[in-house]
This record gives C-alpha cells, structure tokens and sequence, in this order.
C-alpha cells in the first residue's frame, strides 16, 4: 500500500498517533479493538488495514463493514471513495431500495458496507457470497450492541467462515467482549484516555436576556460568516422554525431531522460535506 497519495486525496499531512498504531498492529493479521473517542480519526484507522487486505484477484466482497446506522455508512462510503484506491464500495441499509443493492452486488464490491438488519437480510437471500469475506469490521460496535443488533451481528459473523481478521472499534471502553465476535489474543489499542476528539474546540458561551433567542443566534450566524457551521436543536420543531428565519434572511443552509424523508436526508448530508 503507497500510503502518501491516499493521504493526499484526504488532504492529510499524516496519520495521528492511534492511526499509526492501528496499521501496525494489523500488519500481520492480528483481530484488533480499537477503543478511541468519536470524532478521533477510526474510519482511517480501520479503512488502512482494511486496504492492506485487498486483492486486485479477488472477484468478490472481501471485507464487510458493519455499523449501527445509515449515516455512518455513507460518511465511511465517501471516506473510502475519496481515498482514490480503484476498489469498488457499495452501501447497504435500512430505507435504501434492495432492487438498487441486489443490483449493485451482483458485480460484487471489494467493499461492502451496511448495517446488520439489511447484510442479515442478503445473506439469507444469498444475494452475494460470503465466501470471499476475509476481513470483517465492527465499527462503534458499542452503538450497535445498545440499538440491539446483537443477533443480526451473531448471524452474519457465523456465515462467514473465510475471516482471517477482525477489527472492532468503540467509543467506551467494553468489559467484556461478546463470544459471537469470534475475537481470539486479539491487540487492544486504547486512546480513549489519551485522545482529544478535537484537540481545538474552544468552548464559548453567548449569553441573552431575550426571551426567544433566534435573533440572537442570527446575529451569531452572521459573525460566523462563511464558515461550515452545525446548528443542534432539541426538536424538529426548533429545526423548522431556525430554518424559516433563514429563508427570510436569504441564508443558504440545509436542515436534518428524523422527520424527513431518507433521501432527503441523505441529500443534506452530502450537501452539507
């Protein structure tokens, strides 16, 4: 793998510290669980290893991706596609029209990514063969077993009967790892301690006597200026309404809630990248 063009594509100087220790230690096929905060870089520290393990020769999926929501397979799709490696990804999930994936795995990705009710669900309709399955990732494998996903997990990992390594990731520290995983003297490689998800962040307080704040928060928008910005509400109905103060103000933005449809979601999300 020539790591600098990959870097250069994702317009990053170098890999941080628990990237590195991430391809190290599955450089000789060791199962690994990486325990890292969120936001801390373990799509790379995964995807890396992940690329190590593919074959031009091989001509079906060989690494299968779960995670615990649409949202993190896309962001880990475009992650992956941006990385200008010449392997084929798709996305599999929950709200994504199965005529589009059985279509797409008919001429297999090297990658597969997707949630485990939706891979659970083309395994049983042996919409693609496991067979060429030799790497399996569990991302915020934490998330997933706390959305219940647990014996979609134990049916996907038990077909897959090709594995030759696992990489786990998860934000909390775990007491125990579930039996299915099938993890063996496997490496643990924790930074939750010794990462900072985002080693900038500066915290600032705005303070207001106003009884409704969007004035407020415009004129905060408008400090801001240009810059990509993230808004966080408690209800849609706040999302709404921050929304209608911008389409009189002529602001450009786009808004994300769960009451939206999921292409619609989707949209914003690719918008807002």
């Amino acid at each position: 793998m020539i790591l600098q063009p990959i870097l250069d594509n994702l317009k990053i100087t170098k890999l941080n510290e628990m990237q590195q220790a991430s391809i190290s230690a599955t450089k000789k096929g060791n199962d690994i669980l990486v325990l890292a905060p969120t936001g801390s870089g373990k799509t790379l520290a995964f995807l890396l290893p992940v690329l190590n393990n593919l074959t031009k020769e091989s001509k079906g999926v060989q690494c299968l991706i779960l995670v615990p929501s649409r949202e993190l397979a896309l962001q880990i799709e475009q992650v992956f596609k941006q990385m200008g490696t010449g392997f084929k990804v798709n996305c599999c999930y929950g709200g994504h029209p199965i005529k589009t994936e059985r279509n797409n795995l008919e001429q297999p990705p090297a990658v597969l990514i997707g949630t485990p009710g939706r891979i659970a669900y083309h395994l049983r309709h042996q919409n693609f063969d496991e067979s060429f399955v030799t790497t399996l990732v569990l991302d915020e494998f934490d998330k997933a077993l706390e959305f219940g996903f647990t014996e979609d997990m134990s049916y996907i990992i038990g077909t897959l009967l090709s594995l030759k390594q696992r990489i786990l990731t998860s934000a909390t520290a775990m007491e125990e790892i579930p039996a299915f995983t099938g993890l063996k003297n496997h490496k643990e490689i924790n930074f939750l301690q010794d990462v900072q998800s985002a080693p900038d962040l500066k915290l600032k307080k705005i303070q207001t006597t106003a009884e409704d704040k969007l004035d407020t928060l415009f004129e905060l928008i408008c400090k801001i200026g240009s810059k990509t910005t993230l808004i966080f509400c408690n209800h849609r109905e706040t999302v709404d309404r921050i929304s209608d103060l911008l389409i009189d103000k002529d602001l450009a933005h786009d808004i994300f809630h769960g009451g939206m449809e999921q292409d619609e979601r989707e949209r914003a999300l690719l918008k807002f990248r």
